[in-house]
């Protein structure tokens, strides 16, 4: 995964297996594009489908629990998840801080909480637009890394981050290259201070608004090894564009 881009779908709340006939044709466009990881993390009820009608790319979860079982009525644990047919999960999305009241300390639990169910993790992280304007972006974005990411031996291998600025998501507004840029360049630098020399080879990827219309540019910029994508994910068409975007980025 180090050396291939890494573009993963978040259909968020959306979907029905109807969608899966998207899925498929994802699926067919991804095998066409071996340079470039493709994955989708579907809604719960669509992991097990998903998994079962996808040959090439990868399935995960959105979110999971911090325990393993136990009375959580309406929740999912990371080994239902790998029950399922996931590989991976997301921890710490911007709308799970924002709406559920999630802490960096929540975040960690539940990302060690997948490791320890076998899954790997994409852990987000990002400032709102008070922060960034306050000029405190960097500083907020390496502090949930520090409080969110699991440690330990040979962790950093498991592990994908996804900055995605809060104020980028589902807006339409986009960070500039030399902005997305910068911020993933202290992400790297605050990865090798957690993880040693390990941290370099942790994918960085970027996610908000995420389109085929922006893909080449924001995969061009410094320490961007891939994008996490919303409403754009929902089609083979719009979402197939962002992945042959990643391919030619690679290439370059």
């Amino acid at each position: 995964m180090a050396n291939r881009p890494y573009i993963v779908g978040n259909w968020k709340m959306n979907g029905t297996r109807a969608l899966l006939a998207e899925a498929r044709a994802i699926d067919r466009g991804a095998a066409r594009a071996s340079g470039v990881q493709v994955a989708i993390a579907p809604p719960f009820t669509l992991v097990n489908p998903l998994a079962e009608a996808v040959q090439e790319i990868t399935v995960g979860g959105q979110d999971c629990h911090v325990q393993a079982a136990g009375a959580y009525t309406g929740d999912i644990s990371a080994a239902m998840l790998k029950d399922a047919g996931a590989t991976f999960t997301i921890v710490g999305h911007s709308e799970r801080r924002a709406m559920h009241g999630e802490t960096d300390a929540v975040v960690l639990a539940k990302a060690q909480a997948a490791l320890d169910a076998g899954l790997e993790v994409i852990v987000c992280v990002g400032e709102t637009e008070a922060e960034r304007d306050a000029g405190q972006a960097e500083t907020v974005v390496c502090a949930q890394l520090q409080g969110s990411l699991p440690t330990g031996a040979d962790i950093a291998a498991k592990v994908t981050v996804a900055y995605e600025p809060v104020w980028a998501i589902g807006t339409g507004r986009v960070p500039s290259v030399d902005d997305v840029s910068a911020m993933h360049r202290a992400i790297r630098a605050r990865l090798i201070a957690i993880y040693g020399e390990d941290g370099a080879g942790v994918q960085i990827l970027y996610g908000g608004s995420v389109n085929a219309g922006n893909a080449v540019e924001l995969l061009s910029a410094d320490e961007v090894g891939g994008a996490l994508v919303g409403g754009a994910s929902l089609t083979a068409e719009s979402f197939l564009a962002i992945v042959v975007a990643a391919g030619g980025s690679a290439s370059e």
